[in-house]
């Protein structure tokens, strides 16, 4: 699979080769390069093998791929040094949950899909295939993906709604013996704890003396405060639209209440504003807008990632006046949350050694190889390396390959 971002064309041409009438181009091409680049698609497959006379065909295909198909058959352990099996990770949606776009159906989620495959291949050198369902029955995807895991080494959900997520990613766990990540979750989660331990690490505090708020009780909330706590952050607390997330409220979902179980040791109620009085650090993930008033309540010192895009819960401008390390979602301001700096590599690491699945020691390992590559060059403005950092991947990549090892899930 080859994946590359294109120039868009100035001729006649579409990227298939192929000339277009002038009646059939789009009149956004024209005006809007988004449109341009996504013009054709942004993926094409590509062979490794030449077909260039009829010995490469006998080969490449009949009879020779007998000889590979029943070697297979016999040991099927050899799909993975015979087939692109090992090499390949199955981005897999239903469209229900897109950007912050919502739920606009699996044909219009196709361009973040082809999107993220081009990045797996960007930056973690990992081939990705788009597969946008058209189906949002928990049962329906399960079985699916189920089906369709055969061909692939790795399957990453993207951009399903909460709460189905989580049944559906712990589900497919259940049933492959393949890396199943949901990159909303963990993605977002171990770049956030990266962030976190170089902005603790520059305050001279650790993770222990912090005390967290989080806006946003979803997929990348929840999951971003269950790596706090197995990182031994100090207290977090979860609010959602009704308020702060704690044990003596009836309306939870059993996520919630699983949440609630071991968060919030402080026992606080009522709203993220009141939460955020004396707090260390705002993680935002919901959207919704903060009051500069609660920001100004919390500690000195503090640290807001607000994250959400494309607009902060927090703007930058207005963090600025009270916290001593600010982050966003965006590529515009420094300290960019991005899941691009984590998923590549903890698929390439995941793959390398045919992991069975992605553990939370893998997690953990990932966040502290994201947050060593910073190293001494470690200030305000710079707590999380960039995207196009070329030490960011390998160093993941490593760590995971290595965790995976130690803790018994890696087959070679």
């Amino acid at each position: 699979m080859a994946a590359e971002i294109v120039n868009p064309r100035s001729d006649s041409e579409s990227r298939n080769g192929h000339e277009e009438p002038e009646s059939g181009a789009a009149p956004l091409d024209s005006f809007d390069p988004a449109f341009a680049l996504h013009r054709g698609g942004k993926m094409a497959v590509q062979a490794t093998v030449p077909v260039r006379d009829k010995d490469d065909l006998s080969l490449a295909y009949t009879p020779g791929v007998a000889k590979v198909c029943s070697a297979i058959a016999e040991q099927p352990d050899l799909v993975h040094d015979y087939t692109w099996k090992s090499q390949v990770v199955a981005v897999v949606t239903d469209g229900t949950a897109v950007l912050g776009l919502g739920d606009i159906g699996p044909e219009a989620s196709l361009p973040v899909m082809e999107g993220k495959a081009i990045l797996f291949k960007q930056f973690g050198g990992v081939d990705a295939v788009p597969i946008a369902l058209a189906c949002t029955d928990v049962d329906e995807i399960v079985e699916t993906v189920v089906r369709l895991a055969p061909s692939f080494g790795g399957v990453n959900l993207e951009d399903i709604s909460a709460p189905r997520c989580f049944e559906i990613e712990r589900r497919l766990q259940e049933r492959l013996d393949i890396p199943v990540f949901h990159d909303d979750q963990h993605g977002t989660a171990v770049v956030s704890l990266a962030a976190l331990r170089n902005a603790a690490r520059l305050s001279g505090r650790a993770l222990g003396e912090l005390r967290a708020v989080i806006s946003g009780a979803g997929a990348a909330g929840v999951a971003i405060a269950k790596m706090l706590v197995e990182a031994g952050i100090g207290d977090v607390a979860v609010a959602d639209r009704k308020g702060v997330v704690s044990r003596d409220r009836q309306d939870l979902t059993p996520i919630k209440a699983e949440l609630a179980s071991f968060t919030n040791k402080a026992g606080l109620s009522g709203t993220l504003e009141s939460a955020l009085a004396g707090a260390d650090v705002f993680i935002g993930v919901s959207g919704g807008t903060v009051p500069e008033s609660a920001v100004a309540s919390m500690a000195e010192g503090a640290f807001v990632f607000a994250m959400a895009n494309p607009d902060p819960e927090v703007h930058p401008e207005v963090a600025h006046k009270y916290a001593a390390v600010v982050a966003t979602g965006r590529s515009d301001f420094p300290n960019q949350i991005n899941n691009v700096l984590a998923f590549p590599g903890i698929f390439a690491g995941a793959l390398q050694v045919r992991a069975s699945r992605i553990t939370e020691g893998m997690k953990l390992a990932a966040a502290e190889a994201l947050a060593s590559v910073v190293g001494d060059d470690l200030a305000a403005d710079y707590v999380i390396p960039s995207p196009f950092d070329e030490r960011v991947a390998p160093a993941v990549t490593a760590a995971v390959a290595a965790a995976a090892r130690a803790e018994g899930v890696a087959r070679r």
